[in-house]
C-alpha cells in the first residue's frame, strides 16, 4: 500500500492536544442501495481537531492563496491497528489535480482533464457574457420608465375617480332641480365629460406605448440572447457531465464498484460529482483496506461569489454532488448507525396530525427548524424529533420544508420509497398547499396572482429577491379573507415552491407591496414577534394507496 498519503496525527496535533470525545456534531449519511439501511460516518471531535491542526499549518503557507476551497480529512484505522489520517482538496489545487501528500482524484480524471479545462473556460466566458447582458442600462431604464408611466396613469385615475364621484352627486342634484330638455342637456354634458376622461386615459396609454416600445423591444432581444446562451451553456455542461460520469467509477467498503454514470442515471448528478473531498477520501480508504473513523470538511480562503461558505468553517456533504452518493460510498461499513442526540426545547411542541406505514404529517410550531441547520446535525428540528419519536424510520424522510418562522403542516416519509414518491408529487406540483398570513397594510384587490421570478441574493444569504432576468419562475395565487384594523388576513396558494416565495411576493412592491407581519427578513418595521405565516392545508393523493388525503392545522394567530 502506498503510505505517502497516510499522515500521523502528531503532524498536526499539538503535544498537549487530546480532544475529549463528545457527541459528533454532524453525520455523513446515506442509504445503502443494497440493504436499504442508513449508513453514517461521524464528524468526531478528533476529526475536527485534526482538521483544525491542518488549518493552523495553512496560516504561514496557504495551499491555495488566491482562491477559497473545500478541504477534508478522514481519520482511518490501518491494517496494523494504528490511527492515521488522509487529506484531500476539492477539484484542483492551484491548477493541479495531483499534489504530493494529498489523496489523488478518482481514476479516470486524467482522461478528461484537458477537455474539462477547455469546457470550464467556455462556461466561464458564457457566465461573464450573461452578467454583462443582465447589467445593460436598458433594464433599469425600462423599469424606471414603466414606473413613471404607471405613476402618471395612477395620478390620472385618482383625478378621474374624484371627478366621477362629483358627477354622481351632480346627476342626483340635477334630477331634483331640472326636468325635460334642460335636464337632458345637463346630463349630456356630464356624459361628455366622462367620455373625455376615458379618451384622455386611452391617449395617455398610447403615448406611453410609443415611448416604451423601443425599450421593450431591446429588452426582449436581450432576453432572447440570454435564453440562447443559457441553452448553449446547459448543453455544454451536460456534455462535460456525461464525459465525467463515463470515466469515473466508485468503490465502496463492500468492495462493490459502480460507474458514476450508472449512479448518475438514478440521481441526476451534476458535473463535478466525484471531485469533492469526501468521494476522494472514501474511495481511497475503501480501495486500500483502511477503516474510516471520522471525517471533517472545511472551507479555507476567500468565500465563493455567492458567499455560501466562510473561511475556517466546517461544512457537511454538499447536497448536489456528495449527499446523493454517500449511501453507496459508505456501504460495507458496520451497519449499527449512530443516533445523534440533541436537546429538545420544551418551548416548541410538535403535534402529530396523522401517520400510517408510509408517511407522517406534523404541525410544526413557529421557531422550530424543519431540518438541521448549516452548522451541523445536532440541532433540535422536526427531522431529528421524528427519528426520535419513530425509531423505525428508514432512509431519507424529508419531503419538503417550512421556514423556521413558518408554522403549520409538514409532511415526512417513513421509508425511502415513499420519500421518492412523495417528493415526486411535490416536484410535479400535484400537492395543493394553502397558507394563511397577516399582511402589514390594507390590500384593495380581493384576489389575484403574483408572478415574479426569484433568485438568491449572494451578498445577503439566505435572502431571496426578484430577478426578472435570471430568476426562477415563481407563481402565487392569493385571496383576501378579511381586513383587521391595519392588517389584511390573506390566503396564499403557491403554485411553485421557491425559497421564501410567499414572503418576497408579499413584500416586494412589484408583488403586493405589503410584507408579512413579523418577517425579520423582509419587514424590518414590523419584525417583532413571530412570523405570521401558517401552512393551513395540504391536499394530495396518497402515493401508495391512491387515497385522496386532506390535512388541516388551525391557524394560531
Amino acid at each position: 500500500m502506498d503510505m505517502s498519503y497516510l499522515h500521523s496525527l502528531e503532524d498536526v496535533l499539538r503535544p498537549d492536544e487530546s480532544p475529549k470525545e463528545t457527541e459528533p456534531t454532524y453525520y455523513y449519511e446515506g442509504i445503502c442501495p443494497d440493504t436499504n439501511i442508513q449508513m453514517q460516518l461521524p464528524r468526531t471531535a478528533l476529526a475536527e481537531a485534526v482538521a483544525s491542526g491542518l488549518m493552523r499549518s495553512f496560516e504561514d503557507a496557504p495551499p491555495s492563496p488566491h482562491e477559497g476551497k473545500m478541504f477534508g480529512v478522514l481519520l482511518v484505522e490501518t491494517t496494523l491497528g494504528d490511527t492515521a489520517f488522509l487529506k484531500a482538496f476539492s477539484g484542483a489545487l492551484c491548477g493541479a489535480s495531483f499534489v504530493e501528500g494529498w489523496v489523488p482524484p478518482l481514476p479516470g480524471h486524467e482522461e478528461i482533464a484537458l477537455d474539462e479545462a477547455r469546457t470550464l473556460e467556455q462556461l466561464e466566458e458564457m457566465k461573464q457574457t450573461l452578467i454583462e447582458l443582465s447589467q445593460r442600462p436598458v433594464w433599469d431604464a425600462l423599469k424606471e420608465l414603466e414606473e413613471r408611466c404607471e405613476a402618471e396613469i395612477e395620478a390620472l385615475r385618482v383625478t378621474h375617480r374624484a371627478a366621477k364621484k362629483a358627477r354622481k352627486k351632480k346627476r342626483t342634484a340635477l334630477q331634483k332641480d331640472l326636468s325635460g330638455e334642460a335636464l337632458a342637456e345637463a346630463m349630456a354634458a356630464l356624459d361628455k365629460e366622462s367620455a373625455d376622461h376615458s379618451y384622455e386615459r386611452r391617449r395617455l396609454r398610447v403615448a406611453h406605448k410609443e415611448v416604451l416600445t423601443p425599450f421593450r423591444q431591446e429588452v426582449e432581444e436581450l432576453r432572447e440572447e440570454i435564453k440562447r446562451i443559457k441553452s448553449e451553456r446547459k448543453a455544454l455542461s451536460r456534455q462535460l457531465q456525461t464525459q465525467m460520469h463515463a470515466v469515473y467509477s466508485l468503490t465502496n467498503f463492500a468492495g462493490e464498484t459502480k460507474p458514476l454514470q450508472e449512479l448518475a442515471k438514478k440521481k441526476g448528478l451534476p458535473s463535478g460529482t466525484g471531485d469533492c473531498c469526501a468521494p476522494k477520501l472514501l474511495f481511497y480508504a475503501a480501495t486500500h483496506g483502511l477503516k474510516p473513523l471520522g471525517m471533517a470538511e472545511f472551507w479555507w480562503g476567500p468565500p465563493p461569489s455567492n458567499q455560501s461558505k466562510q473561511h475556517g468553517t466546517f461544512y457537511g456533504a454538499c447536497k448536489e454532488r456528495c449527499e446523493p452518493i454517500m449511501g453507496f460510498l459508505l456501504s460495507g461499513l458496520p451497519t449499527t448507525p449512530h443516533k445523534p442526540t440533541f436537546a429538545i426545547s420544551q418551548q416548541y411542541a410538535l403535534e402529530v396530525l396523522y401517520e400510517d406505514r408510509d408517511m407522517i404529517v406534523v404541525n410544526k410550531p413557529s421557531g422550530l427548524l424543519s431540518v438541521p441547520g448549516r452548522r451541523g446535525s445536532a440541532q433540535d428540528c422536526v427531522l431529528l424529533r421524528a427519528r426520535h419519536l419513530f425509531p423505525d424510520l428508514t432512509g431519507p424522510i424529508q419531503v419538503h420544508r417550512l421556514d423556521r418562522g413558518t408554522s403549520g403542516i409538514l409532511l415526512l416519509a417513513r421509508h425511502a420509497e415513499s420519500q421518492r414518491l412523495l417528493s415526486g408529487l411535490f416536484k410535479e406540483r400535484k400537492v395543493k398547499k394553502t397558507y394563511e398570513a397577516l399582511l402589514c397594510g390594507l390590500l384593495r384587490e380581493a384576489s389575484g396572482v403574483i408572478e415574479l421570478p426569484l433568485r438568491a441574493c449572494p451578498e445577503r444569504s439566505p435572502l431571496q429577491g426578484v430577478d426578472l432576468v435570471n430568476g426562477k419562475p415563481a407563481q402565487t395565487l392569493y385571496k383576501v379573507l378579511s381586513h383587521e384594523g391595519d392588517y389584511t388576513r390573506i390566503q396564499f396558494m403557491p403554485v411553485t415552491g421557491r425559497t421564501h416565495q410567499l414572503r418576497v411576493h408579499a413584500a416586494d412592491l412589484r408583488g403586493l407591496g405589503m410584507p408579512i407581519l413579523g418577517d425579520s427578513f423582509y419587514n424590518h418595521l414590523h419584525a417583532q414577534g413571530r412570523l405570521h405565516l401558517h401552512a393551513r392545508e395540504l391536499t394530495l393523493t396518497h402515493p401508495i394507496t391512491s387515497e385522496c388525503m386532506h390535512f388541516t392545522a388551525p391557524v394560531p394567530f
